[in-house]
């Protein structure tokens, strides 16, 4: 028998019958599924695939990484975290005469070299420098200016001088004018190695809000 029926006396299909009809049934509806879909992307009522992608982009979360503030060599180093700490720039600072320093500003000059002897000195040369400092000051590291354009004590560091340190102006020369400065070195012949270059030289100031210290006041 094809059929059975029940106590109300309805036939229904064959189990087989059911097998073969309802796969039929289910391509039917996925067919009707995807003409309906893409009548819908034609009518512009389903946003494309390059709009979906575009609100579905992976958030990144920032990288935080520590700055170290630069120091001076027997002092901690002092470090910011960019996520909890506020962010400020972050300047230089190195360390001169026991005081924090920051640089000003960098301006070309042309600068030479000299000696405390006779031979780059003449008849003052006498071991001593125009701020009665001995030419000893600082590990024989210090500079002659124009002091109407460096004053006595300023504060500058030169490219291939002194390891490009800090040093202090505390000389000055007669034919050291205007946008000139003179390196001082041991001996002549040391100094005629120098020879004249022009060089981004280095202006530092106090970084602890106090005033310079009177170079007269300092031997």
């Amino acid at each position: 028998m094809n059929s059975r029926a029940d106590k109300t006396g309805v036939s229904w299909p064959s189990v087989r019958f059911r097998r073969i009809a309802e796969p039929v049934v289910w391509v039917v509806l996925a067919c009707g599924v995807v003409a309906s879909a893409i009548s819908a992307k034609e009518r512009g009522t389903v946003p494309s695939m390059v709009s979906v992608e575009s609100t579905m982009q992976p958030q990144h979360k920032a990288i935080v990484t520590p700055v170290v503030l630069a120091t001076r060599d027997d002092a901690p180093a002092v470090t910011m975290n960019l996520e909890t700490d506020p962010v400020v720039p972050v300047t230089e600072i190195r360390w001169f005469d026991g005081r924090p320093m920051r640089p000003a500003k960098t301006v070309w000059m042309t600068v030479t070299a000299y000696s405390p002897d006779e031979a780059s000195c003449g008849e003052f040369a006498d071991g001593q420098t125009a701020t009665l400092h001995s030419v000893s000051t600082n590990a024989m590291q210090l500079v002659a200016a124009d002091p109407k354009v460096l004053p006595y004590g300023s504060t500058i560091s030169i490219p291939g001088y002194a390891k490009e340190d800090i040093v202090p102006v505390l000389d000055c020369g007669g034919a050291i004018k205007g946008q000139r400065l003179d390196v001082l070195y041991p001996t002549h012949s040391r100094a005629r190695k120098w020879g004249v270059q022009r060089l981004p030289v280095t202006i530092w100031e106090y970084a602890d809000g106090k005033p310079a210290t009177n170079p007269r006041k300092v031997r």
